[in-house]
């Protein structure tokens, strides 16, 4: 097992609790631990009562956050003509097609998200093995593979993210930053956790819920009730 230092250990002992919180307290928790210098990033992950071996169990989608992440989102959009306007004007920093394909061809992968709208697909498509491994490749089943790509950019500008089950069944995404405060990463949390609810697959038996932490970056895990968290987004 690694090895905790001083800091996270007393850290842990300060927040350690048998009982699991609530969304509020564990918020609370989590802010309590953090004790490094730097704005940590507060993660959320689920664990879930899934197989996402079968097609029809794999929790795949989007949300947008109310407060965002907190940084700032690089966003390309592959179009071209009147699209390549649009996308700029909703505030793309990076719009092109052809040339821009070239470019990445070339190593550069300086952007967070890309949209593409559907008639480039065919030659993003060429790069899928370098933007597919980075999470960066345009999907329409995530609103990023549109001929609307103004509202595409405005998304992920205001903190739209993507998350996606694991082998495990378990969700883990990124919630905002430990500067938020507890009133703001108690808005996202919720909003994230009653998107997961509304996915539930309906071939899914038992528990759907079955765990949920929430951390810092470098803090330790804060558990969460599952049944407090079922009432609060009814």
């Amino acid at each position: 097992m690694p090895k905790h230092g001083k800091k996270y250990l007393e850290s842990k002992k300060r927040v350690h609790s048998k009982e699991s919180a609530n969304l509020s307290d564990a918020v609370s928790k989590v802010l309590e631990s953090s004790y490094v210098k730097f704005d940590e990033t507060v993660d959320v992950a689920v664990r879930l009562g899934v197989d996402p071996r079968h097609a029809d169990q794999m929790i795949r989608g989007t949300v947008v956050l109310p407060n965002g992440l907190g940084k700032e989102v690089k966003v390309l959009v592959f179009a071209k003509g009147e699209k390549e306007k649009e996308a700029l004007d909703a505030g793309a920093d990076y719009v092109g097609n052809d040339d821009i394909l070239e470019k990445i061809k070339g190593g550069w992968l300086d952007f967070d998200k890309a949209v593409a709208t559907p008639d480039m697909m065919g030659n993003v498509g060429k790069i899928g093995k370098l933007l597919g491994p980075r999470g960066l490749m345009p999907n329409a089943k995530t609103g990023t593979v549109t001929f609307d790509v103004g509202r595409a950019v405005n998304e992920l500008k205001a903190g739209k993210i993507e998350f996606k089950s694991e082998k495990a069944g378990i969700v883990h995404v990124p919630m905002g930053k430990v500067s938020f405060g507890a009133e703001k990463l108690v808005q996202n949390i919720s909003a994230f956790l009653e998107m997961i609810i509304k996915m539930k697959p309906p071939s899914s038996k038992g528990s759907y819920l079955k765990g949920i932490v929430i951390s810092t970056t470098m803090g330790p895990g804060i558990k969460m009730d599952t049944a407090s968290v079922k009432e609060l987004v009814k």
